[in-house]
């Protein structure tokens, strides 16, 4: 496939890009810099939530794919969030409209239903309600909204993929039920992109972890079959004072008051 990643000079995407050529597919890649590996793939500088931009993009690229992962990784207010996670998706599917393109793989996260409390070990699944645990997780809920819509009305496949904590390893307690190894990462997308006729889907994008807490079934339908489990790191990970508090919701610290602030803040 020939596939537009955004966000791909990103901390995501810098491991997704190579993971998906490697699988054979020919990469286009967008982002606010430069290419970081300065290589001779077709790369575009631009703001994926100017509609114009993007759409400029498409009318150059024969594209068979979207991998959306570009937006702010972290909470902000709410215009911020919006503009970030809801703008840049509903850009980017009014141009595959426009342009023939039928497939999105959407970075969304577990943020979407962090303020789900977390009981025992209860496995999450994808039929829950929304329980977004800061504007961040609003962005996400709203891009999931687009992405069912334009599934209904236009046909489009996009398949939401609920990352919990993407890192090369564990770096605490919580992240042995969260983690999403690296080679897991690129499983996902390339089951996401490959699927048949998914519609409008949704999986939670973590490895096979022991201690998970959500449920594998809905990737494992579309063919993502985790293959790494925190628990090899079980040894190496600490403890520490706020575990109790990152334990309640599923979130984590995300769900917690220190992310408290106004929608309209500053």
């Amino acid at each position: 496939m020939r596939v537009l990643v955004t966000g791909a000079a990103g901390s995501i995407g810098r491991v997704v890009v190579p993971g998906l050529e490697a699988l054979g597919h020919e990469v286009v890649g967008a982002d606010l810099l430069p290419d970081p590996d300065h290589t001779e793939r077709s790369w575009h500088v631009l703001d994926a939530a100017d509609p114009a931009a993007v759409d400029e993009m498409f009318a150059a690229e024969p594209l068979d794919g979207v991998v959306h992962l570009a937006g702010v990784p972290d909470e902000s207010d709410l215009p911020t969030a919006l503009a970030s996670h809801a703008h840049t998706t509903a850009a980017l599917l009014d141009a595959m409209v426009a342009h023939g393109v039928r497939r999105m793989v959407y970075a969304s996260s577990n943020h979407v239903v962090g303020r789900t409390p977390h009981e025992g070990h209860a496995t999450l699944g994808v039929e829950v309600r929304t329980r977004p645990d800061t504007f961040y997780g609003v962005g996400k809920v709203a891009a999931e909204a687009l992405l069912s819509l334009y599934a209904d009305r236009h046909g489009v496949d996009a398949v939401a993929c609920r990352i919990g904590s993407f890192l090369p390893r564990p770096e605490g307690r919580r992240h042995l039920a969260t983690w999403l190894s690296h080679e897991d990462g690129v499983r996902m997308v390339e089951a996401s992109l490959t699927a048949a006729s998914p519609g409008f889907a949704v999986l939670y994008g973590i490895s096979a972890n022991t201690r998970g807490w959500w449920d594998l079934e809905p990737g494992r339908a579309l063919g993502y079959e985790p293959q790494d489990d925190a628990e090899q790191y079980a040894d190496d990970v600490a403890g520490d004072s706020h575990d109790a508090d990152d334990d309640r919701f599923v979130g984590g610290p995300f769900a917690g008051p220190a992310y408290h602030r106004p929608a309209f803040d500053g």
